[in-house]
C-alpha cells in the first residue's frame, strides 16, 4: 500500500462543486493500492501515518507526529500511484488493485483511521475529485507498507 503524504495547513475535496471531505492543519495522504496489500497492509500503513515525524518540534525540527499534534488526516484514494512509468509513453496499472479489492481496503483504512485517530476525513472511492491543498514547507513523503 502506498501513501503519497503531504503536511497541510488545508485540505479538501470536493465532487460536482460540493465539498465533500476537509481538514485543517495535518495531513492530506493520496492511497494508492496495490494487488498484494491486504488489511495487514492498511494497519501498517495508518501506523507510519499517525508517527511518522513531519511536524516541527519547538526547536523547529521535525520531531512530532500526526498523533502528537492532533491534526487532520484527509484519506483520498488514487489507484494512479500504483503505475508502473518505467517505460513507454503510457503508464501500465497491472500492478493496481481491482476496484472492488481497493474498495474494500480502502474502507478498511479510512474506518481504521477513524477508530485511532481523533480528526479523519476522506475522499469518494471511484468518484472525480477535485482536490486543493496548501502544502506547508513544502513537506511531502512517499510511504509504502
Amino acid at each position: 500500500m502506498i501513501g503519497l503524504l503531504q503536511r497541510v495547513t488545508r485540505a479538501r475535496v470536493e465532487v460536482g462543486g460540493e465539498t465533500v471531505a476537509a481538514i485543517g492543519a495535518g495531513l492530506l495522504v493520496l492511497v494508492g493500492i496495490e494487488k498484494a496489500d491486504d488489511e495487514g497492509a492498511a494497519a501498517r500503513l495508518l501506523a507510519r501515518l499517525l508517527g511518522y515525524r513531519v511536524f516541527a518540534d519547538a526547536a523547529g525540527r521535525m520531531n512530532r507526529s500526526l498523533a502528537d499534534t492532533g491534526g487532520g488526516l484527509l484519506l483520498v484514494s488514487q489507484f494512479t500511484l500504483a503505475a508502473d512509468t518505467r517505460s513507454g509513453a503510457r503508464p501500465s496499472f497491472s500492478a493496481a488493485a481491482p476496484p472492488q479489492q481497493a474498495r474494500t481496503l480502502y474502507a478498511h483504512l479510512v474506518r481504521l483511521a477513524g477508530e485511532r485517530h481523533p480528526q479523519v476525513a476522506s475522499g469518494v472511492f471511484g468518484a472525480d475529485m477535485q482536490v486543493s491543498l496548501t502544502n506547508d514547507g513544502p513537506v511531502t513523503f512517499w510511504l509504502t507498507s
